[in-house]
């Protein structure tokens, strides 16, 4: 609402900023900058902020004590990221032409893991993630830090309920896929290269239960060692290599 009280929040570390600043999908308030910066360390994020047309600011180690933060050399002052739903989604995948590949997150409320998921999304070419509105690790400045900015980019579909959201998916052509120790067949001999959603579950917990049992299949990934298994940044970063893989001769 023009002339309303706009939301804002912290984003800090220079990757994350200038990812920010280059994806400008955020409303862009002010840029931070630390008092006696190295400029090599932060020159990206004033080019930057001079191309977005972003006011910048000097601050001594008063502001970070104030922010609850260590000290950094940057940090933005911005609105929330954009969230769309499943439909969103859906659209976005249809104007991107090719296959869809889609990350699902069952409970993954650690904003680290988050991070990490959607910095393997990023790179593996998948066109979003869908995220339940609740139990889920918000879209926070610390998980766009452990993704080491790549969530700036990252389309995110919230959806009220993911059982829901699955069988969407399965009505528009997608066959979904769980993550499970258990599973009948290995991630070897799953075909990915049709349009697929990718479930991880929670660390620990794996997925719910009426999750599974919504899944076309529960795969599992090859495993040596005396160690249970993968964590769920990692499990899901192996699924999204091995679809883009399968999904090679797609590549430009």
């Amino acid at each position: 609402m023009p002339g309303g009280h706009v939301t804002t929040e912290l984003v800090y570390g220079v990757h994350p900023v200038e990812e920010a600043l280059r994806a400008g999908r955020r409303k862009l308030v002010e840029v931070v900058l630390a008092k006696g910066a190295k400029e090599g360390t932060v020159a990206g994020v004033r080019y930057l902020a001079e191309k977005r047309r972003v006011p910048v600011r000097f601050v001594g180690p008063g502001f970070w004590k104030a922010a609850r933060l260590e000290r950094q050399p940057a940090a933005l002052k911005a609105g929330p990221l954009p969230e769309t739903d499943v439909e969103g989604l859906l659209q976005a995948v249809s104007r991107a032409g090719g296959p869809g590949l889609v990350l699902l997150l069952d409970r993954v409320a650690d904003p680290q893991n988050l991070g990490a998921l959607a910095r393997s999304a990023l790179c593996a070419g998948a066109h979003g993630l869908v995220l339940a509105k609740r139990r889920s690790a918000p879209l926070s400045p610390a998980a766009s830090k452990a993704s080491a900015g790549a969530l700036e980019h990252v389309l995110v579909a919230r959806a009220p309920n993911l059982v829901r959201a699955v069988e969407r998916f399965k009505e528009n052509g997608y066959w979904v896929f769980g993550a499970d120790a258990a599973g009948g067949r290995t991630i070897w001999e799953a075909d990915f290269s049709t349009p697929v959603v990718l479930c991880i579950g929670a660390e620990g917990r794996g997925l719910s239960r009426l999750l599974a049992e919504r899944c076309d299949f529960l795969v599992r990934i090859p495993q040596k060692g005396p160690v249970a298994s993968l964590n769920a940044s990692a499990a899901g970063a192996v699924l999204l290599f091995e679809a883009a893989r399968q999904r090679r001769r797609f590549a430009e």
